[in-house]
């Protein structure tokens, strides 16, 4: 061939290429709502991609990129590595070129300290490549071990748009952040036909594993999207919260004051211990206005963590929500909440804890489930946090509940209280009943309930939060509601400057 055919010849096997899959098989996957990978990557990416490896992979065997597509560009001007799949192409599967691929990407982002995000649509591994792939040194596990090697090195992200089973669902369970699509991300081991033949169960694709379930029942799923264009938007507004890897700090914005809510600080909390209210309203009145980033909005309710901004900078709220189960932590609490620590602590970010918390559950059933193994996680990823870290005890602040929200033992950089605060071992109804239940039984029948009520209300009056700040020092101040955003503010800009304190040793071994 000649020049120009040469010239011609590329410019039609990358045409092909970038097409995608077959006609009808592009055109089924838009009639189902969904966007085709590369709108998908165009959405994610400030202004196109600057290159894309392997374009040509899979030209050979029919199979455009071999249903793959990695590629770098810029979120908000910032590098930013992809890999995303290609439902078009054989059901958007892993062949031995498209693991290529995906691991010279993770690699790639790895080695140069940039986020990675996954675009996820996938049937999986093809399973009629398992014997070159599934077993050595080169198979498909190499996918999970680079995730796990970038874990807490650079962000990681995965957008589920469509399936993910078998072992391609520790995609997203390796990542740091899950977003799914609402009725058409799906992630489980098995699929619902194996799980009819093997163990007889008939489930569709949504109740084995959709969003839903993994948004609201098993923890797997962060962010609920409602589209394919949603999904995305979702995570580059993540990655506007993180620095591109763990050596760089969070990205500074431009400050702005709170939203105008109809309450002040002060009014937002209610002076009762027991009347629950929505910590969402606490948060929104402390933080820049509209910045606030959830993360498992819809699941272990009882206690709400996201990213969010004081006068610009960059902080992780962990807060007790009274509104759900009067925020007490449950397993599925701590584990929630220590996970949403770890990444913090990970990547730099500062931690604001609002303390209202009257302790752990209890019970038998929460026994049986291991609350004190995940109990653990909790208190074992506030003790281990390097970053910046405040305490503020908003109401209730007992027993074990206090230690697992950053409790002044744990050694955060600051306890602070508002007026409201009530800091105590116990709360007065268990106390009364733990040092007077003798008494109480002695008692006649039509004396005890006003013998109890004097006794509570005795106990109450001696929770006072401006002797605890006065001796033995557990607070280093009591805030009045009004000035406690600026107090943050100037807290965290100090805090920021002390060099993080870290052990000698490999790592410590966690709590499971």
């Amino acid at each position: 061939m000649d020049h120009e055919e040469r010239a011609q010849d590329l410019h039609n096997r990358r045409k092909e290429a970038l097409a995608g899959g077959q006609g009808k098989s592009r055109d089924r996957h838009v009639a189902a709502g969904k966007m085709l990978v590369r709108a998908r990557i165009e959405a994610l990416l400030d202004d196109g991609w600057d290159f894309e490896d392997g374009l040509l992979a899979g030209a050979e065997a029919g199979l455009p990129a071999d249903g793959i597509v990695t590629c770098v560009g810029k979120v908000q001007g910032r590098d930013v590595a992809v890999i995303a799949n290609d439902p078009t192409v054989k059901a958007g599967t892993w062949g031995r070129q498209a693991l290529l691929k995906l691991n010279r990407m993770q690699d790639l982002a790895l080695e140069t300290g940039m986020p990675l995000v996954y675009l996820v649509d996938s049937a999986g591994a093809r399973i009629d490549e398992q014997k070159t792939l599934f077993l050595g040194r080169n198979g498909w596990g190499n996918i999970w071990y680079n995730q796990v090697q970038a874990s807490g090195v650079i962000p990681q992200v995965c957008v589920l748009f469509g399936p993910s089973p078998a072992g391609a669902a520790y995609v997203p369970g390796l990542c740091d952040l899950v977003i799914m699509v609402d009725k058409q991300a799906s992630a489980f081991l098995g699929s619902p036909r194996m799980a009819k033949m093997t163990i007889f169960e008939d489930v569709t694709d949504e109740q084995m594993g959709g969003a839903r379930l993994h948004c609201f029942v098993s923890g797997l799923g962060d962010v609920l999207a409602k589209d394919d264009a949603d999904g995305v938007a979702k995570a580059r507004d993540y990655l506007s919260y993180l620095p591109s890897n763990w050596e760089e700090k969070p990205p500074v914005a431009t400050p702005c004051p709170p939203s105008a809510g109809p309450k002040p600080i002060g009014e937002i909390v209610p002076a009762g211990q027991n009347i629950p209210y929505d910590v969402h309203e606490l948060i929104n009145a402390l933080i820049d206005e509209g910045s606030f980033y959830e993360v498992k909005a819809n699941w272990a309710k009882e206690i709400t963590v996201g990213l969010a901004r004081l006068g610009g900078a960059v902080v992780g709220i962990v807060a007790n929500n009274s509104n759900h189960k009067g925020g007490v932590l449950f397993s599925d609490t701590s584990d929630k909440a220590a996970r949403f620590i770890w990444m913090c602590n990970a990547f730099n970010v500062p931690l604001l804890f609002l303390q209202d918390i009257s302790g752990y559950m209890i019970g038998s059933s929460v026994e049986k489930g291991g609350i004190i193994r995940h109990g653990a996680k909790l208190l074992s990823a506030v003790c281990e946090a390097t970053v910046p870290r405040i305490c503020v005890l908003v109401r209730k602040a007992y027993g074990g509940g206090y230690l697992a929200m950053s409790g002044a033992p744990t050694h955060p950089d600051a306890m602070l209280a508002l007026p409201t605060a009530m800091p105590a071992l116990v709360g007065p109804e268990a106390a009364v009943n733990a040092i007077h239940f003798n008494r109480i039984m002695e008692l006649p029948e039509e004396e005890r309930e006003a013998f109890v009520a004097a006794k509570r209300d005795e106990y109450a009056a001696d929770i006072d939060v401006y002797k605890a700040a006065a001796d033995p020092f557990a607070a280093e101040d009591v805030v009045p509601p009004e000035a406690l955003r600026d107090d943050l503010i100037a807290r965290f800009r100090i805090y920021g400057r002390r060099p993080a304190k870290t052990i000698a040793r490999r790592s410590a071994v966690h709590p499971v």
